[in-house]
């Protein structure tokens, strides 16, 4: 494998064996596209009407398919330098790729570093949103319990609100809290593959049901705005981009296929299906809800046992995919630390570390408790960083030596620039709408005290 792709020279460069994972006992071609349209469909999905709706009905769509594109050009981008640097990791692809270039090899393994800080970010902060998702739409179930039906085509006009106390969102986090301990002291991942694919499941039955809610329900006159306001876009990059961060798991799944020649079709053809379901639920879920779209279109759904199940089944597999996206930060900062105490204290301290950062994160969700600033937060400080401005410079740094085209350097310019920009407006504009939420919490929590009863002839 080193002779097909050779490793740049360099007198700092140990020599290295490159080789897959994979093989004949690696993932086949459908097992590799169900994995990569599991790595980006979650929670950042459900989030995208919201996201259309800070566009606009037509600047939204639009957007998220131009979006798409650069993504999976990026994902494309890193696959290819990573060949080229013999490379099985992100952070290893940019170290060597800046150990390409003279005066930054010497600082090479901040490139590395630098990365594993962002993956770091973006899966505690995935953490965080699946802590603020499931308080949310539990707290939901639980409230409307006395008043769900088993109709789902009541005239909702004829509801009546009752004011009446109930539990903040965040105390039902703290609930949580135990549960998610619990399921990331899991010793080895294999252990939650039965529950993980009843979890697959379960969340794709919720995705249709939500689908066919929402294009039963679109009222006609459409009267949305084609264009949002200005100020909102920034929020509708940060979702889009937190929707569409899966680049993490490209290069694990590529080492990992029988046949790794055949993973730019996977890429491909998982993408184009994630970016029609991005595009379509967006887009549907805005035109049925309009302006009271929440920051997860389950918050939306009818107060009838069958869509409140919809919502159970969604936080089921939202709890279990909490252990795998953990696992990520778990294994870089972890083995680090367990390695510097005697072998009698390593499980105690492994097991200490795992709880401190499930309750940082918990903490973190307490701390900003509404679903779309998290998102957008997420998003643009650390997804934009991962998929859009990393992937360009990359290539610029891997291949300099090879005659780039001016036109390829500055296409891979444009891409950072963007990247950058979205990086800045987007968690300038988030991080006011969290100094909001902390100087007024009553703004973000008086809907906790609201309870519905259906009026009964």
């Amino acid at each position: 494998m080193d002779a097909l792709c050779p490793s740049p020279p360099g007198p700092s460069r140990p020599q290295r064996n490159y080789e897959r994972i994979g093989g004949q006992t690696g993932t086949s071609f459908f097992q590799t596209l169900i994995h990569l349209l599991k790595g980006n469909i979650g929670t950042g999905l459900l989030g995208l009407p919201l996201a259309v709706k800070n566009a606009g009905l037509v600047l939204g769509p639009i957007s998220l398919l131009v979006m798409g594109i650069i993504a999976v050009h990026c994902m494309r981008l890193l696959v290819q330098c990573s060949h080229h640097l013999s490379s099985l990791t992100y952070g290893e692809a940019v170290q060597y790729g800046m150990e390409n270039v003279t005066w930054l090899r010497r600082h090479s393994q901040w490139g590395k570093r630098t990365v594993n800080l962002f993956l770091i970010i973006t899966q505690l902060g995935f953490c965080c949103v699946y802590f603020v998702f499931l308080s949310d739409n539990i707290k939901q179930v639980v409230e409307a319990a006395n008043a769900t039906t088993f109709n789902c085509h009541i005239n909702y006009t004829n509801q009546t609100q009752v004011l009446v106390p109930s539990f903040d969102s965040r105390l039902y986090m703290l609930c949580f809290l135990p549960a998610f301990i619990l399921l990331v002291f899991t010793p080895n991942l294999k252990f939650l593959a039965p529950l993980s694919l009843v979890a697959n499941l379960m969340m794709t039955a919720s995705l249709v049901l939500i689908y066919f809610y929402s294009l039963t329900n679109i009222t006609y006159p459409i009267n949305l705005p084609k264009v949002g306001r200005a100020k909102d876009y920034p929020l509708f990059f940060g979702t889009a981009i937190f929707a569409f961060e899966g680049i993490g798991v490209v290069l694990p799944l590529e080492n990992k296929m029988q046949r790794p020649h055949t993973f730019t079709l996977v890429l491909y053809l998982g993408m184009g299906i994630v970016t029609f379901l991005y595009i379509s639920l967006g887009t549907i879920g805005y035109m049925c809800f309009g302006d009271d779209i929440g920051g997860s279109i389950t918050l939306n759904l009818p107060n009838c046992w069958t869509y409140q199940t919809v919502k159970l089944l969604y936080c089921f597999g939202i709890f279990i995919t909490f252990a795998l996206q953990f696992y990520v930060p778990a294994e870089i900062l972890i083995p680090p630390a367990v390695a510097r105490v005697p072998p009698r204290w390593e499980t105690a301290v492994d097991l200490s570390l795992r709880t401190v950062l499930v309750i940082f994160t918990c903490a973190l969700a307490i701390l900003i408790p509404e679903l779309d600033l998290v998102i957008s937060l997420v998003g643009s400080v650390s997804s934009s960083f991962l998929a859009l401005i990393f992937p360009p410079l990359l290539q610029i740094l891997t291949f300099h030596t090879e005659d780039l085209s001016p036109l390829v350097t500055v296409k891979n310019a444009v891409i950072s620039v963007v990247g950058l920009v979205g990086f800045l407006a987007g968690t300038y504009i988030a991080i006011e709408g969290v100094r909001t939420t902390i100087r007024n919490p009553t703004t973000v929590t008086q809907q906790d005290f609201t309870f519905y009863v259906i009026l009964r002839p």
